[in-house]
């Protein structure tokens, strides 16, 4: 492969070191949904779809924040407030009225598949540097580091939101904001957490953080079952 061209082949590549692994997450976190009453497949697959689209605009933000504010610091929170901030718009636009969604586990649910795919094409864009000035062992390397950490942090840090809502799916107005609130700064503030130690770090204390970052998935799944059991409970 020629060094820095991207071609057919590093697209190639790179599509399948970015979706593939995102495929993997969602069909891993959808294991965790109620099985009695599953999500429809096409309604998933939107989601992921739009939430993969959505980081276009994450992007266009993003560049305008780095153009704005010169802290190294501030940008990495601003970066992960955009980015969670946009994935939850992206699920407002699919299930806002939506009949499909009619439990306190759907929310995490669409919220998981909004953040694998905003994390499917986030990957396929980084992958193809890398692919295409250093082969695909480096790439292939990289890439392994994104499956494991960056694609797991999207999953965890979304879900945080959509649990949020499905804790207060039963309860009122106020309460219904204030939940969503908690849910956005928790989410914000793990996402941040995330690229400070892997930009900082250099990567040096990466399995530690996601060791972190599966103490916290473990901690969704728990999450996961309570809501599971609130959805057999009356109004």
């Amino acid at each position: 492969m020629a060094t820095g061209i991207i071609d057919a082949k590093t697209i190639i590549f790179a599509i399948l070191g970015g979706v593939v692994p995102a495929i993997f997450w969602l069909w891993f976190w959808l294991h965790e949904e109620d099985k009695k009453n599953p999500e429809p497949i096409g309604l998933v697959a939107l989601t992921f779809f739009v939430g993969g689209m959505s980081v276009i605009l994450a992007i266009g933000l993003e560049k305008l924040t780095q153009e704005v504010f010169a802290d190294k610091s501030l940008q990495i929170v601003l970066w992960a407030g955009i980015e969670e901030i946009v994935k939850y718009l992206a699920v407002l636009v699919i299930i806002r009225g939506s009949t499909d969604v009619n439990e306190p586990i759907d929310y995490p649910m669409y919220f998981i598949a909004c953040a694998l795919g905003f994390a499917a094409i986030e990957n396929v864009l980084f992958l193809l540097h890398p692919l295409a000035n250093s082969g695909t062992v480096v790439g292939a390397l990289t890439g392994n580091l994104r499956f494991l950490g960056s694609t797991l942090l999207h999953a965890i840090a979304s879900s945080m939101i959509g649990s949020a809502l499905g804790l207060s799916y039963y309860r009122g107005w106020f309460a219904k904001k204030t939940y969503l609130l908690i849910g956005i700064v928790s989410a914000i503030a793990l996402h941040s957490l995330f690229n400070f130690f892997i930009m900082k770090g250099s990567g040096e204390n990466f399995l530690q953080v996601f060791g972190f970052l599966w103490v916290v998935a473990i901690i969704n799944i728990l999450i996961f079952e309570k809501l599971k059991r609130m959805g057999g409970e009356e109004v």
